[in-house]
């Protein structure tokens, strides 16, 4: 029996998808959550062979979770079902240790097959996902991405640089660079470009 925690944000999608994978003679849901705190405190208490979880949640994300399960050396396996067809989030969930990337709009079926291979131990990406992947390399570092996602919170460049212990030379030097790079007008432009590529 594959044990299972599912973690989604949404009511209705997280009751289908219970619903559904308790249908399946195989899998077992121990546990659910709707936001990532949530979904961390049911794996410690569950201890289940795989999480589901989106990517976007309240409290940490799924990515958040892929890296702290990591970072515990906890043995569940992590799949990702989002709707983010996004070269930069899938990057990102291959950084973090994820098994498995989805997309909601996969057959119920193809996400039972999914969680038997991640659970046998392997790695499944939706094909459209792993076709995008090659299409677009993130340019930004990582103290541009840091910065980019405290705009992203409405920051102003003089509290990015207090909470960065920065100048704010250094901050705006660091946002134009990346303005530059994603060819946006602004850094709220910037921000929401970035973001919607999957890169913050």
């Amino acid at each position: 029996m594959i044990r299972v925690v599912l973690a989604e944000d949404q009511g209705m999608v997280l009751g289908a998808f219970a619903s559904l994978l308790d249908l399946q003679a195989d899998i077992t849901v121990v546990a659910t959550a709707t936001n990532g705190d949530d979904a961390l405190a049911a794996v410690r208490e569950h201890r289940p062979d795989v999480l589901v979880t989106d990517i976007e949640m309240p409290g940490r994300t799924g990515l958040d979770l892929a890296v702290e399960l990591n970072r515990l050396g906890d043995r569940t396996r992590v799949l990702i079902v989002t709707t983010f067809a996004r070269s930069g989030y899938l990057r990102r969930a291959v950084d973090a240790g994820v098994a498995g990337y989805l997309l909601k709009d996969a057959p119920i079926g193809e996400l039972a097959a999914a969680l038997r291979r991640v659970h046998a131990g392997e790695r499944v990406v939706s094909p459209e996902l792993a076709v995008a992947a090659w299409d677009a390399a993130d340019p930004l570092t990582g103290r541009e991405r840091e910065l980019l996602r405290a705009v992203a919170e409405g920051a102003g460049n003089a509290e990015i640089a207090a909470r960065l212990c920065l100048a704010e030379g250094t901050v705006r030097n660091y946002l134009s660079s990346a303005m530059a790079k994603l060819g946006a007008r602004n850094r709220t432009e910037a921000a929401r470009i970035a973001r919607t590529r999957g890169w913050l």
